[in-house]
Order: C-alpha cells, then sequence, then structure tokens
C-alpha cells in the first residue's frame, strides 16, 4: 500500500496536504526538470531519438501507478507514454519552451490545482490554498525520498508537462492558416450539386462461394496497396487450442449441498440485514424494493409467485448457485424524480472503492440543521443546495432526473419511491445525511424485496488435475502441425489463429495476461508447440490452459497471405465479383439496355453534394461522387466502375449550384479548425519520424 494511501486510510488528508506542499516548494526551491543522474544504469529497456528509457526507473513507476492494474497491461500504456513525453520534451526543447517555477506555482496553488481534492476543506468545500501555503513553510525542509517520487511522478511531473502541452499546441493552433483561394474554392464545393441516373448491381448479387482467392491473388493485392498493408516491424502469428478450467456437475453438486445446509437458517431468518452480516454470499443483500422489469434473475417469473418468507432455489446464475428468499412485495412507482442536499460524512476512494470519512456524525447532523432551517425560512432550494451540498450535481439544484429502482442507495431508494409526491425530510446512508424532496414519480408496477444467499461453483483440485493432464497430454502428442490438428480434432475443439502478433503485446486476442505466449512465440520457430501449457486469463475470471503452434513468422514488408486473408479477401472477392458483374451484366451502350441486360433498374440521385460522398441506395463512394461532378459525362454514360459496394454505370443529367450560406468568415474558421484538430494527432507523426529502439521484450 503506498504512503499516499496509508495517509488517506487513516483520514489524516492534511498532514498528506503539508506534506504534498512541503515536497512541491523543496522541488521548486531546487529547480526544475532536474536531469543528470535519472540514467545511471545501463538497464536501457528503449531509446528515443538517442534518449535512454532505464528499467530501474520505468520500475517505479509500474510500482508507482500499478497499485490497481495489472501489470502485463500497464507496461505498454507506461511505454507509450515515456515515448510520447520524451517526443514532445524535445519539441518543447527545440522551441524553447520552459514551464517556469511562478508558473508552476500558479497552476499548483491556483483554481485548477490537482491538488484540490487532498486540500478542499470538508467543511466548506472550498480548496484551501493559504492553509496549503503555510505547512509548506512548517514542513519546507522535508526530503522523504519515497514521498518524493510519488509526488513528482504523481503530480509534479504531470503538471509541468500539461503546462508546456497547452503551449505547444497554442502555438500550433495560432499557426493555422487559411488563404483566400482556399475559402474560395472550399465555398464552391459545398455549393455544388449533380443528379444523375445509374445502373447499380451490388456484389452481393454474388455468391460468395463461387469466388475462389488463392494465396498468390492475396499477396498479389496487398503488394499493389503497399502502403496500407506494408509492416515496418516483425509480427508473428500462432494457432492455439483452449482447455477451460471450468467446473464440472461433481463441483457444482458441492456448492448446491453447501446451499442446502444453510438453507433452514436462511428460510427460518427475520432479519436478512443482520443474517447477511454473518453468513457470506456473493449478492449483497438489497434492503429495498425494485420493480420487476429491473429484476434481472434467470427465474424471475418464478420467483414472482412466491408468497413473502417462501424461498426458491438452490438454481444456476452464472458461475453461482443461488437461493431467492421473497422478503415482501408492493405496488411502487416505475420512475421516480428528486432534488436533494447531501451532506457528506464519507466518500470513495477513486483507487480503493472504499469509504473513506471526510465529517464526523454530529458535524453532518448540525450542518444539516442549518439546511433544513434555511429551506423552512423560505430560501430557494437552488442556493442552499450550490451554497452546501456536497453532491457533484449542487449547480444544477440537486436535482435527479427520472431513474428507475435500485439505482440508488437502499434508503435513499426507499423514500424517492415509497414516499408521495412531495414528500420532504431527512435521508440517512453510507455516503452521509440527505435532505430529500420527491418532485414527481411515474408509472406505477409491482416491485419486490428479494434477498438472493449466492455462492460460487469453484473449480476442485480433482477438476484442475483432470483438466490439466488433458492439456499436458495434447501438447506431449503434438509434435507437428498435423498431429495439432489431428489431436484437437479428436477433441473436438477448434484451432483459433492470432495472425498479427507484435512482439509486446500483453495479450492474445481472445485471451488477455497472455504476455507469457506472445514470449514465447518470439523464442521459437515455425512449426514449434509449446511443450507445457501455458495457464491465461479469458477475462471474466475464465482461467484457461493453452497449448499453441508457432505458424508464421512476419518479416517486415508485406505479410504473408495467411496473415492478410482475413483483411484482404473480402477486397479480392469484390474485384473477381465486380470482373464478372461488369462482363456478363453491362451489356450496352445505353443505361436502359444496361437495366434490361443486368435486371437492375435505372435509379436517380437528385442534389448529390460535393461535400458528401453519400449516395442513397449505394452508401459512400468517393468514385461515384467523382463521376457525378464529371462534366464531360453530361448526357454520357460512363464506363462501368466497381465501387465500394458493387458495381455501376451513370449518366450526369446536370451540374449545378445551390446557395451556399456560410459566410467567408464561417467557412475559415472551419478550415482553421481541420488545421488545429491535427496538433491533437502531432504526437503520432513525430513517434513515426523518430528513431524508437524497443528492448522491452528482453526485461518484461
Amino acid at each position: 500500500m503506498s504512503v499516499i494511501q496509508r495517509i488517506r486510510d487513516q483520514g489524516a488528508w492534511i498532514i498528506f496536504g503539508i506534506i504534498a506542499i512541503a515536497l512541491i516548494s523543496f522541488i521548486l526551491q531546487d529547480g526544475l526538470g532536474r536531469r543528470g543522474s535519472l540514467f545511471a544504469n545501463t538497464n536501457t529497456i528503449g531509446k528515443v531519438n538517442g534518449q535512454a528509457i532505464e528499467k530501474d526507473e520505468f520500475e517505479k513507476k509500474i510500482e508507482l501507478y500499478g497499485r490497481n492494474q495489472p501489470r502485463e497491461q500497464l507496461i505498454p500504456q507506461l511505454w507509450n507514454q515515456e515515448v510520447n513525453t520524451i517526443l514532445m520534451q524535445q519539441e518543447y526543447d527545440k522551441l524553447g519552451l520552459k514551464c517556469t517555477n511562478k508558473e508552476l506555482s500558479e497552476v499548483m496553488f491556483g483554481e485548477n490545482s490537482p491538488l484540490k481534492r487532498e486540500f478542499t476543506d470538508p467543511k466548506t468545500g472550498m480548496f484551501n490554498a493559504d492553509q496549503a501555503r503555510q505547512a509548506f513553510a512548517q514542513l519546507k525542509k522535508s526530503k522523504n525520498t519515497e514521498q518524493l517520487d510519488q509526488i513528482t511522478e504523481g503530480y509534479i511531473k504531470p503538471t509541468i508537462q500539461q503546462t508546456l502541452q497547452q503551449k505547444y499546441q497554442n502555438l500550433l493552433s495560432q499557426a493555422a492558416y487559411a488563404p483566400k483561394w482556399l475559402i474560395e474554392k472550399q465555398k464552391s464545393e459545398n455549393g455544388s450539386i449533380a443528379s444523375v441516373s445509374y445502373v447499380y448491381v451490388p456484389y452481393s448479387s454474388v455468391s460468395d462461394s463461387a469466388v475462389k482467392v488463392s494465396d498468390e491473388e492475396i499477396v498479389a493485392y496487398a503488394t499493389k496497396h503497399r502502403k496500407e498493408y506494408e509492416k515496418d516491424e516483425e509480427t508473428r502469428a500462432i494457432s492455439f487450442v483452449t482447455f477451460d478450467v471450468a467446473p464440472n456437475a461433481a463441483d457444482s453438486a458441492v456448492t448446491v449441498n453447501q446451499l442446502n445446509t444453510i438453507k433452514p437458517e436462511f428460510v427460518a431468518a427475520k432479519d436478512m440485514k443482520t443474517f447477511f452480516t454473518k453468513t457470506s454470499s456473493e449478492m449483497q443483500f438489497y434492503d429495498s424494493y425494485i420493480t420487476k422489469n429491473e429484476i434481472k434473475q434467470p427465474v424471475k417469473d418464478s420467483l414472482f409467485k412466491l408468497a413473502p418468507g417462501a424461498t426458491y432455489g438452490p438454481y444456476a446464475d452464472g458461475n453461482n448457485f443461488v437461493i431467492a428468499k421473497m422478503v415482501d412485495a408492493k405496488q411502487w412507482p416505475d420512475s421516480a424524480k428528486v432534488r436533494h442536499i447531501l451532506v457528506a460524512t464519507h466518500q470513495q476512494d477513486p483507487q480503493t472503492q472504499q469509504l473513506v470519512r471526510t465529517r464526523e456524525d454530529s458535524a453532518a447532523n448540525k450542518r444539516m440543521d442549518t439546511i433544513v432551517a434555511l429551506i423552512n425560512s423560505g430560501k430557494s432550494f437552488d442556493s442552499v443546495c450550490a451554497q452546501f451540498s456536497d453532491d457533484g450535481n449542487k449547480d444544477k439544484g440537486g436535482v435527479y432526473e427520472y431513474f428507475i429502482t435500485s439505482r440508488m442507495v437502499a434508503p435513499f431508494n426507499d423514500f424517492a419511491f415509497g414516499k408521495p409526491v412531495g414528500s420532504k425530510g431527512r435521508v440517512e446512508t453510507e455516503y452521509g445525511v440527505h435532505y430529500v424532496e420527491v418532485l414527481g414519480q411515474k408509472g406505477s408496477s409491482p416491485a419486490y424485496k428479494i434477498a438472493y444467499l449466492s455462492r460460487p461453483i469453484n473449480v476442485s483440485n480433482e477438476t484442475v488435475n483432470t483438466i490439466s493432464t488433458a492439456a499436458a497430454q495434447f501438447a506431449a502428442t503434438s509434435k507437428t502441425k498435423a498431429q495439432f490438428e489431428e489431436n484437437a480434432k479428436k477433441l473436438n475443439k477448434s484451432a483459433t489463429p492470432a495472425t498479427d502478433l507484435k512482439e509486446n503485446e500483453p495479450n492474445v486476442p481472445g485471451l488477455t495476461s497472455a504476455r507469457q505466449v506472445v514470449r514465447w512465440a518470439y523464442e521459437h520457430n515455425v512449426g514449434d508447440i509449446n511443450e507445457q501449457p501455458f495457464e491465461v486469463n479469458a477475462g471474466n475470471n475464465n482461467n484457461k490452459l493453452v497449448v499453441a503452434i508457432l505458424t508464421a513468422v512476419n518479416k517486415p514488408g508485406i505479410p504473408s497471405a495467411q496473415t492478410l486473408r482475413p483483411q484482404v479477401e473480402m477486397f479480392v472477392k469484390n474485384e473477381k465479383k465486380a470482373n464478372n458483374i461488369i462482363e456478363s451484366k453491362f451489356k450496352g451502350s445505353s443505361l436502359e439496355a444496361i437495366a434490361s441486360a443486368s435486371g437492375a433498374a435505372v435509379q436517380k440521385a437528385d442534389s448529390l453534394s460535393f461535400s458528401n460522398a453519400f449516395v442513397p441506395g449505394i452508401g459512400n463512394d468517393n468514385k461515384f461522387l467523382g463521376l457525378a461532378f464529371n462534366k464531360d459525362l453530361k448526357a454520357k454514360v460512363s464506363p462501368a466502375i466497381a465501387g465500394a459496394t458493387g458495381v455501376y454505370a451513370l449518366r450526369v443529367e446536370n451540374n449545378g449550384t445551390k446557395p451556399v450560406t456560410d459566410t467567408d468568415e464561417n467557412v475559415k474558421q472551419q478550415i482553421l479548425q481541420g488545421q488545429r484538430m491535427a496538433v491533437y494527432r502531432g504526437s503520432e507523426a513525430l513517434k513515426k519520424d523518430a528513431s524508437i529502439k524497443d528492448n522491452r521484450s528482453k526485461f518484461f
């Protein structure tokens, strides 16, 4: 647990704030952007235009940011962050952009301070910059290394980078320029319209099964469109078979027996909240009512028939078995609208998701007394809410527009749906004390309070051993590609291809946390099969054992046909279909003759806009649009064209213009906006042009 988290857990938010300010000031005193010995060791995991990224420093950031995220998922995110930071800093240096001590101080202690949460007074809801500065004066000489690293990485460096990035973007944005000729051209294009007649035969009119595509044709197409398919780094392809580490019938029976053992106590319990405080369940008890449409249980129709106190189950619900008990039922509104003022006693920590106390109950109730007194005296609800509420919607009068049951914590839900419209009163929840007014209710449906005693179906050691043995036997007897495929067929398993794996990928399509599989693929040769099954996570706590065969090594350049086929095959098929359609159906020199030969109708498209490539009945097709505005085709029939979705021939009936309502200034701003948006994509252009050496695979 981090130092910051420990301090928060102890409720000493002000202590953390004091330390933060002291460390910030310490950095400000010593100067910004100290470098020198940051990259003293030789464990270089990469270089960006010659600037090293060292393993020790990278590991510190993994530890700092990796509290609630799998390591293998975090590594590529941090790598991209490091690369982008270095590239942008190199640009800032070239331009002489700096974030001065004064600028950093203004941001840190200003209205948009990144420390706002730590230094917000829970009594007033205001950021207390003066208190922060006083705290800094008291701990100016603090040099705690661990805290320094956390504050530097978590607050100082990001603030400096954001400030520099804003300057950089402003600099480039202000350089945007729209010459007069471009404005006039854009206005002319915006006002251009065309009307055409055409015959269209879609590719779907030819069956896919009637068109065969060879590997040679796949590669030839990709070579012809080299810019789209050429790879600048090596990738690898595998095919893999999985063995689900999943519970079997015997494991399910164990869970059912556990539930049946507890069932008599569950049936006899009168107080469900007390029962669940001493009895574990995968589903928490929601001590309020939920309308029938919002209950998602697979056996809900059976549950609705239960009398109060009756139970149903055990029944299967996903990876759990459940016994449901009907506590009570009543008629309730389908939705409710309320407004409220919250005096918080707890707030949820975004990192741990735990509730952390921010105010004592006695102080909260005293504050609520003031709120109620002000409202009763005639003070407007909106103004009192804006001044006192701790909820995020206080600037909207504390209003929650119509919401359905179960969306709020139980006491709040009870008041919003169980009280008549116009009711006002206090409601206490785990978040604090609320003053709630019911503004409206809609509809009416049966609502149910149901308790669910739920236990997971766990995989037994015996089941794991059986599955592991089957996977190991599959790997041991699969020495060649033919044996791999034959063994998979015997087990009625399908091998899943993964055709474009990059060296530092953390996952394989269909498998998360599969870094070990990718590393194996880059350490072996085509045809190799892993001798020991990999254990990976496929998401939703679904573990699998994986046996893979390396099927291809794709060197930089045009990939293999096997890798390309999923992306390219459709386009090659469409080219073949186009040739077939043109040769067999586009006969004659007039649209009417072509329509007769192809069995299609002559269609019309009026008022096509040059600024919009959408064609009714065809879709977006730039070729069609280009022909429609070709004045040489007026009253003439174009050749048959293979478009995006089918083959067509057209005749231009008319080219004209429509009034353009946009002023020169509006068009200019549209052009400038497009140029400025490109600024935000600048890091990708810099990355493409940079010299980046990535050695992560040697370390992770």
